[in-house]
């Protein structure tokens, strides 16, 4: 299973932080050995002060240095001296917040904010010592009480300040670590719209992207609506596909299942296959894999492997563990789709073996395919065939498939004229300062 992990190319492009849950899911795998997991995770720590995540650690190393101990234990000590001087620095900008809080004027933030530049003589070196707080609780792993100063600084900070943006990567983080999803989800767009909208260079604004990208992957996948915006986002939108396409094409498998389990999205599957193919030099996997063979080559047989190895992937993938079921089940609808295109009577027989099931298993569960999802297609129990009918696409999927070809091509224009002129303005630039 190591060939198809991905968690050194995901760690990457993630803050330490968040590569904690995904070092201890491989733990409980077996894919590596657990000694040098561990070695790693405790190299890793001391990177933070979460003394007593180490000092665990440590124990599950069976590491027993008194030494060792002694520091850890002096260390401890002087995090809480460091934390309690930051707390004390922040008092005053906390109390003020009580107060206004208290008063029946003040009903939203930018009241709270308004009163505390017009009644308060704060400075704004008490921002910047809410940042550390926000930070230091953050490397302590109190990431619950790092989100409330955070919140604060977003409060009274301007975008254009030079550490807005480590505090929206900051809060995001906070919030995916505490597994708040809908806060995660407005995190996740207001960080997407300002780094769009940013004066960064080419270079930084893909880098960003990219680690966008990979921390979204967290967000939409525990999501409610997430299984429909991470669609949106990596297929459709061509700057974070181009983005994918250019420095991680691996994220492919989260797409990929993403339009799996996604019922109501299978218009995107044909645009989804396009960039599989198109990036099938640089990366594939048995879920990408399963596409090909299904969508491509009409290889059955080759689908219905593959389908055994992605659950095999999906277990072992800490992103997409929990999208296991739902995946399975999916998966043998669209092959079953996909096979019903083709041939009008199948038996019964073929079919479960298709679909990796029992004959008995196969036919309870086409009856309730036929009867939930409202198939055209009758069993003939005394035969053991499934006999088809036609089933055109209806004119509202071929509505929702004209708008989603028609919004792609006007993004994709959007952006190629926004790039000619800037290129234009940029010579038209040039040629003045020649000029003068």
């Amino acid at each position: 299973m190591s060939k198809f992990d991905l968690t050194a190319k995901n760690s990457q492009y993630l803050d330490r932080h968040l590569t904690f849950p995904l070092l201890e899911f491989l733990l409980s795998k077996n894919i590596y050995d657990k000694d040098v997991l561990l070695h790693y995770i405790l190299d890793t720590l001391s990177k933070t002060n979460m003394v007593d995540y180490i000092t665990d650690i440590r124990k599950r190393l069976n590491l027993n240095d008194d030494v060792f101990n002694e520091e850890l234990t002096q260390r401890r000590a002087n995090v809480l001296v460091k934390l309690k001087e930051l707390q004390n620095e922040v008092a005053p900008l906390m109390q003020c917040i009580e107060d206004l809080k208290g008063r029946d004027a003040i009903k939203d933030s930018k009241q709270i904010v308004q009163a505390l530049q017009q009644e308060f003589d704060f400075e704004y070196d008490i921002i910047k010592s809410t940042q550390k707080l926000a930070k230091y609780l953050y490397e302590c792993g109190n990431y619950l009480e790092s989100i409330s100063y955070l919140y604060i600084c977003l409060l009274v900070m301007p975008p254009t300040h030079k550490d807005y943006l480590n505090v929206l990567w900051g809060k995001l983080a906070a919030e995916i670590l505490t597994l708040n999803w809908g806060t995660a989800l407005e995190d996740l767009n207001r960080l997407r719209e300002f780094i769009d909208s940013a004066n960064f260079t080419p270079i930084q604004v893909l880098q960003q992207r990219t680690w966008l990208i990979h921390w979204s992957v967290l967000v939409f996948f525990n999501h409610a609506k997430g299984r429909d915006l991470i669609i949106e986002m990596f297929l459709y939108k061509p700057l974070y596909l181009n983005a994918i396409q250019t420095m991680c094409p691996h994220i492919l498998r989260y797409l990929s299942t993403a339009v799996i389990i996604n019922r109501g999205r299978r218009n995107a599957l044909k645009d989804l296959i396009k960039v599989i193919q198109q990036e099938s030099y640089t990366y594939r996997d048995p879920i990408t894999e399963f596409l090909e063979h299904l969508y491509v080559n009409f290889d059955f047989e080759g689908a219905r492997m593959k389908l055994h190895e992605c659950q095999t992937v999906i277990i072992n993938d800490f992103f997409i563990i929990g999208c296991l079921e739902e995946f399975v089940e999916n998966a043998r609808l669209m092959i079953f789709e996909t096979f019903c295109r083709i041939h009008q009577c199948i038996t019964i027989g073929m079919l479960a073996d298709k679909l990796n099931m029992k004959p008995d298993e196969a036919e309870c569960w086409i009856v309730n395919l036929i009867r939930n999802a409202r198939l055209d297609a009758k069993i003939d129990s005394k035969l053991g065939h499934v006999v088809m009918g036609t089933q055109p696409l209806s004119p509202y999927q071929q509505l929702v498939e004209k708008i989603d070809s028609l919004s792609v091509r006007s993004e994709a224009l959007t952006v190629l004229v926004e790039r000619k002129n800037k290129a234009k303005n940029q010579e038209s630039g040039e040629n003045m300062w020649k000029y003068y």
